[in-house]
């Protein structure tokens, strides 16, 4: 372990990640396991992305959004699980404090971001079905793309927020983290300093995610659901859940898995629990969103076909010019 003197403290340099597990039989099996889950988390929302700015009748507040949580969710495949991939393979996964800070950073920024892209498509679906002839006007793009930016905003006020208190503490004899990345709450077990400011900022940060995000959610949803009970029309029901469907899955999996990885007795074998629960909505979430939005909707398979068309013809057309 590296160390260097500063303020009478013994700092690391580097960490290294325990992983998921410490058993080598488990080692080559997971490494393909999340090799095939990062393969289709990538190919799955640039897919979608490209699908979205490809076909001018996805255009719209829904899919902008969609678009967002796609760019979301694969740039933030990018931050954790190279790293992650790497650990499986070689005797010793370690990363070096610069890297593990900028890590986290990127960490807090891209799942704070996601909590708010899903707050600004709950408060769209919500206008699309309880205010629809105001919905071009409540929707524009003007208002869309001030809620995708306060959705960045936030994502980075909380990233740097998050990354300034760890940097200010420090790190001492201890540098192993018992996790697969580098987290708030591993990080904060190996402080030799004091982490209630740490801890101060981090309960107020999800605070405000619960306050903001999850009232707007769960008072979107009210009102849908009150909308549709109103609905004497079969059809109309069966419309508004389809377009909301997609949406709640998405959000139950995401805010319940982050439920079951933070709200938890503190013990021993709750950290190996975390990191359990943790592989669904840093691995598993980014990997189901494409599939949950594109296997039911019409539109998203419509875009593929006409993609798919447009690309066959393309190459028959260079094969004919080249004959």
């Amino acid at each position: 372990m590296k160390q260097i003197s500063v303020e009478n403290h013994s700092l690391v340099t580097e960490f290294v990640f325990t992983g998921l597990t410490d058993q080598p039989e488990f080692q080559l099996p997971l490494f393909f396991v999340f090799l095939m889950s990062y393969t289709a988390t990538v190919l799955g929302n640039l897919s979608l992305m490209i699908l979205i700015c490809l076909n001018s009748h996805l255009h719209t507040p829904m899919y902008f959004f969609l678009f967002n949580l796609s760019f979301v969710d694969f740039c933030y495949s990018f931050v954790f699980t190279p790293k992650m991939l790497m650990g499986f393979i070689s005797e010793n996964s370690v990363i070096s404090y610069t890297g593990c800070m900028t890590q986290l950073f990127f960490f807090c920024f891209f799942v704070n971001s996601e909590c708010y892209v899903l707050t600004a498509m709950a408060y769209d679906r919500y206008v699309a079905i309880c205010k629809p002839l105001m919905y071009t006007i409540l929707m524009s793009p003007r208002i869309c793309s001030l809620l995708m930016f306060g959705s960045y905003m936030m994502g980075f006020a909380s990233a740097v927020a998050h990354t300034t208190c760890m940097i200010r503490l420090s790190f001492c004899d201890s540098n192993i983290i018992n996790h697969y990345m580098c987290e708030i709450f591993p990080l904060l077990q190996l402080s030799c300093s004091s982490t209630y400011a740490n801890e101060l900022v981090s309960s107020l940060i999800a605070c405000i995610v619960v306050i903001v995000s999850g009232l707007v959610i769960l008072t979107s949803y009210a009102s849908i659901l009150l909308n549709i009970v109103r609905m004497s029309s079969a059809t109309g029901w069966s419309k508004a859940m389809g377009t909301c469907g997609s949406h709640i899955v998405t959000v139950s999996l995401f805010y319940g898995s982050g439920l079951l990885t933070y709200v938890k007795p503190a013990s021993p074998e709750s950290v190996d629990q975390g990191k359990f629960f943790s592989v669904f909505y840093t691995l598993m979430v980014p990997m189901v969103n494409p599939l949950i939005y594109s296997l039911r909707n019409k539109d998203v398979k419509l875009a593929a076909m006409r993609t798919m068309m447009r690309s066959t013809n393309s190459v028959k057309r260079c094969v004919c010019s080249s004959l």
